[in-house]
């Protein structure tokens, strides 16, 4: 039995090497990731989620986990912004406000799935055009949901949160740990 990450994302590796967890494979799906016309944000995540794991090529007995993340600002899902004006734009609607960063997860082993979602309330704090700007000039909006990571310099921007801070950089390490388990992956080896 193998541990396959369907997903490219540094972060998750990360938070998975939290729990001692190191994939056997990494192997990023390629999916079409368009919302569906009037597809609200948290239905959005969960079949991200359920249709990057049914994507991963593996071996009936190999254990495949994937997740998405996505931040709605009301009823708009903000994905990866596409270009530092996205990103702008982004930051501007989501300045001195409170949004939703929805993480769901999806195992896979054989033909079963289990998934769960989490959603977790964040405020950031009201933002100049200076922190604006600085924050884009460090390049690390680039490939994140909503065109921030918390866990970097936007951490500086976000007064507070509500819910899981794992699950707003990209992977609830709680839920994830009680997926991998449904699904026979030992996450809590003694050897």
């Amino acid at each position: 039995m193998k541990l396959i990450l369907g997903s490219g994302s540094p972060r998750r590796r990360e938070l998975l090497a939290q729990l001692g967890i190191e994939a056997d494979d990494i192997r990023p799906p390629e999916i079409d990731e368009t919302p569906e016309k009037g597809e609200l944000p948290r239905p959005y995540c969960q079949r991200m989620a359920r249709e990057k794991a049914q994507a991963v090529v593996a071996d009936e007995a190999d254990v495949v986990l994937s997740a998405d993340t996505t931040v709605a600002l009301g009823r708009r899902i903000l994905g990866k912004a596409a270009d530092e004006a996205e990103a702008e734009e982004f930051l501007r609607a989501m300045s001195g406000r409170r949004h939703r960063v929805v993480t769901a997860v999806a195992v896979r082993k054989g033909g079963r799935l289990w998934e769960r979602d989490v959603v977790t309330r964040v405020k950031m704090k009201p933002l100049s055009n200076a922190e604006i700007r600085g924050y884009i000039a460090t390049g690390d909006w680039q490939g994140k949901a909503g065109a921030y990571g918390i866990q970097g310099p936007a951490g500086a921007l976000v007064p507070w949160i509500s819910g899981s801070f794992t699950a707003v950089v990209g992977l609830p390490l709680a839920e994830t740990a009680g997926l991998l388990q449904a699904a026979g992956w030992p996450v809590w080896r003694t050897t």
